[in-house]
């Protein structure tokens, strides 16, 4: 059962019950709480009560506030906050799998998450196959007898690839696999449960909450799968300990009312900065171009108002022209040569030696990925055509 009503429309139209009447929620600050009667403490325990607080690391109000607000955006029964995307991650995949267990995952994924599944789940005996998502027969033909999990992101990360969800989500009933999506790249753009997908994921870090200024995660899905990593016995969530400050929770759900108006702007900004580089003859990727392989694909699964996303690369060609376009373009004032995505200003790093460089110069040949990338999350100026213009004046006088 989805959730009635999701998307912009909800996360605008929420309000809640505060008992000093503030317009904003209050926040919990309480790591731990006390219940009335003994017997609500021990039942809160085994997971016998609702509505009932036992201890922060495990569920707080104002955590719940936020992942209230998340569950109706994806369109999910419910989620669950993290203190980082990796922690929603990596709670996500061991709660899915056991020693034994595969997993069939994008090639082209976030580097953090391309070591946890390459590197670190092997140790408990949790392997996975990287596949072309764009090629269905790749991915059909990686799955084997012992696959549990099929992982994936709606736009890829730094490639832009675009996910057909659909597909996918009918592999994975075919298969009776688990088709986790991580949707960070296109909040509010595409609705992966829409199309599918079990469980959505999110860096909460990065466009929802907008400001930089915050590390989280999140997990959206069934109300049994959330209340699975909250268990006390055997839940990852609980038991990894990747909690969200309360503060940080609070702030996260402020910022998340103004990003259907964000998420709008990036997009026009981006689309008019990738249109210009296009025109000048530059080696451009945004999947709101004509030229963008995913851009049809994409359109089937965008909900309308918010554009084709933030995010664009470039191919400067080598790592020396991408460093020396990016530490022009910081100090032209374009914005700032760094990592992470979805602030307002504009930000940009060579992927391949920064948030990629986990995968192997050998993947990252396999994967197409260019030494000289160079991926833009687009910010928030009014006037793009000024962003536009340092670029080409950068790109013109360094030879690029």
């Amino acid at each position: 059962m989805k959730h009635p009503v999701f998307g912009a429309a909800s996360i605008l139209s929420q309000t809640h019950s505060d008992p000093h009447m503030g317009v904003n929620p209050s926040i919990s600050d309480s790591s731990t709480f006390y219940f009335d009667r003994a017997k609500d403490m021990s039942d809160t325990f085994i997971g016998e009560t609702e509505g009932m607080y036992l201890y922060s690391r495990h569920s707080s109000p104002t955590n719940n506030a936020l992942a209230s607000s998340l569950a109706a955006m994806e369109g999910t029964q419910d989620a669950c906050v993290f203190g980082s995307g990796m922690g929603a991650i990596s709670a996500v995949l061991f709660q899915l799998c056991a020693a034994g267990d595969h997993i069939v995952s994008s090639q082209t994924i976030y580097g953090g998450s391309y070591a946890l599944l390459k590197n670190f789940m092997p140790k408990f005996g949790i392997n996975s196959s990287f596949v072309d998502p764009t090629n269905l027969d790749s991915v059909s033909q990686a799955i084997g007898p012992k696959t549990k999990v099929l992982y994936c992101e709606t736009m890829s990360n730094p490639l832009l690839e675009i996910t057909q969800l659909k597909a996918m989500s009918e592999l994975a009933e075919k298969h009776n696999l688990t088709l986790v999506v991580d949707n960070t790249f296109s909040p509010l753009m595409v609705a992966p449960a829409k199309h599918g997908a079990h469980i959505v994921i999110h860096s909460l870090t990065k466009f929802i909450n907008g400001t930089s200024d915050a590390i989280a995660g999140a997990v959206c899905a069934s109300k049994a799968f959330c209340e699975s990593l909250k268990s006390v016995m055997d839940g990852a969530g609980m038991l990894f300990g990747s909690t969200l400050d309360a503060q940080r929770a609070a702030n996260i759900l402020k910022n998340m009312k103004t990003l259907p108006i964000r998420l709008a702007k990036h997009s026009e900004n981006a689309l008019h900065i990738a249109g210009g580089l296009v025109n000048a003859g530059y080696r451009v990727s945004y999947p709101g171009l004509d030229s963008h392989p995913g851009k049809k694909i994409l359109e089937q699964q965008l909900e309308a108002g918010f554009g084709y996303g933030g995010l664009m690369t470039l191919d400067a060609q080598t790592p020396e022209k991408a460093n020396t376009l990016m530490e022009y373009m910081q100090q032209e004032g374009l914005g700032y040569l760094a990592v992470s995505l979805g602030f307002y200003k504009t930000l940009f790093s060579a992927s391949a030696s920064s948030t990629s460089s986990e995968i192997s110069a050998d993947d990252q040949q396999a994967m197409g990925l260019s030494k000289g990338l160079i991926r833009f999350s687009i910010g928030l100026d009014h006037e793009p055509e000024n962003s536009l213009q340092k670029i080409l004046l950068g790109l013109k006088t360094l030879a690029v």
